[in-house]
């Protein structure tokens, strides 16, 4: 079978997790900036696209090369094998991208690969007349970075943080692939309780319900490359689709709660979370943090609290990070993970965190306040 060279995409600070999760599927990774290279099949890309819960997108490399000039990009684009990847109907859209290379106008460089690439279309399938493009979807791109050249084939789609499970959010969303990695860096096992004291629209707790069961994240929806018909066998989609099925567990019984001060936001919550399918897995409450108690031991809190970056909304913020500090402080069992951009955390926390993770929510630089608890054995 063909193999493909691949990339994940990812959020700055979150690559070595995606390829933690790639080599966890069997896959030989190498971890860039913003990127993981990998190889595999189509029934790979499939398979990856499904199960990936932090990267954004899986991209086929479709060559890489330097250029300095218009015509080195034109010629060395023509030259690669396009009709091995596109049919002669395919719509292909170019985006791209420059940054520190001669090659700086992206419009042109964009438009100088539309035409190389139909160019070798049309000499591939024969065609004298202009390229339909009035079939099937393959998104491209170009990104020049220093003057290395890499032209990739997009096989995602929607952005696989769209689980196709949120049907509401409310005023600052944590994507699901940020929340999928919070759940992971917290070392979470199913056996033990899981808390997010500020909910939100309950994307946390969903996300470890998900990771609970093992259940792959894109199973709801679909990818771009599942209607490639020219290049995903009859039968691959399902194949791959039904494997994943037969790996969840669904009977492992889950102690996950999301809280959040604002009754509307739970009503979100509980909406998402039946969307997702874990109405019996996770239990959604209006209750303000500094009002949660628990007996429970050897849990996991991971929280992203308000920012407070309007100035109007700071000091409201910290008085937050102070309650939270006050009541989580004594259970020295539980762990906590908590994601804000106010670097001043552990000083309203009144503790320094056991470990720092610079994260990147959008464009936004946060921190990961991680605090390890000590385990201890139920009486």
């Amino acid at each position: 079978m063909q193999q493909y060279q691949l990339i994940a995409t990812a959020a700055s600070g979150v690559e070595a997790l995606v390829g933690k999760e790639l080599r966890r599927l069997g896959y030989q990774t190498q971890v860039e900036n913003g990127r993981v290279r990998y190889q595999g099949t189509m029934k790979d890309v499939i398979k990856t696209n499904l199960w990936l819960r932090t990267a954004d997108r899986v991209k086929i490399v479709v060559g890489e090369f330097k250029a300095t000039t218009f015509d080195d990009l034109f010629e060395q684009t023509r030259a690669l094998p396009w009709d091995q990847y596109l049919p002669v109907d395919a719509q292909f859209p170019v985006e791209g991208k420059s940054h520190r290379s001669q090659l700086h106008h992206v419009p042109s460089v964009q438009a100088i690969v539309k035409k190389a690439v139909a160019k070798s279309l049309a000499d591939s399938y024969h065609r004298r007349t202009r390229l339909p493009e009035n079939g099937m979807l393959y998104p491209l791109e170009v990104a020049i970075v220093k003057d290395h050249v890499m032209l990739t084939l997009d096989t995602t789609g929607d952005s696989l943080f769209k689980r196709g499970y949120r049907q509401e959010k409310g005023g600052a969303p944590l994507k699901e692939t940020m929340a999928a990695a919070l759940v992971l860096l917290a070392h979470w096992f199913n056996d033990n309780p899981f808390v997010d004291p500020v909910c939100g629209s309950g994307t946390i707790p969903i996300e470890a319900g998900l990771i609970g069961h093992n259940i792959a994240p894109g199973i709801n929806r679909d990818f771009l490359c599942e209607r490639w018909i020219n290049l995903v066998g009859p039968t691959e989609s399902d194949d791959v689709r039904d494997e994943a099925d037969s790996l969840a567990d669904y009977d492992v019984q889950l102690d996950i709660h999301g809280y959040d001060i604002d009754q509307q936001m739970v009503d979100i919550a509980k909406r998402n979370c039946q969307a997702a399918g874990l109405t019996h897995d996770i239990t959604f409450k209006q209750l303000a943090v500094k009002d949660w108690r628990t007996d429970e031991l050897n849990g996991v809190i991971v929280a992203n609290p308000p920012y407070g970056e309007r100035l109007g909304d700071r000091e409201e913020a910290r008085q937050l990070y102070r309650q939270m500090g006050a009541l989580y402080r004594p259970l020295t069992s539980w762990s906590k993970y908590i994601l804000t951009a106010d670097l001043e955390f552990e000083k309203y926390y009144g503790q320094q965190a056991t470990k720092r993770r610079k994260l990147y929510n959008g464009a936004l630089r946060t921190d990961l306040f991680q605090y390890w608890g000590h385990k201890v054995r139920p009486r």
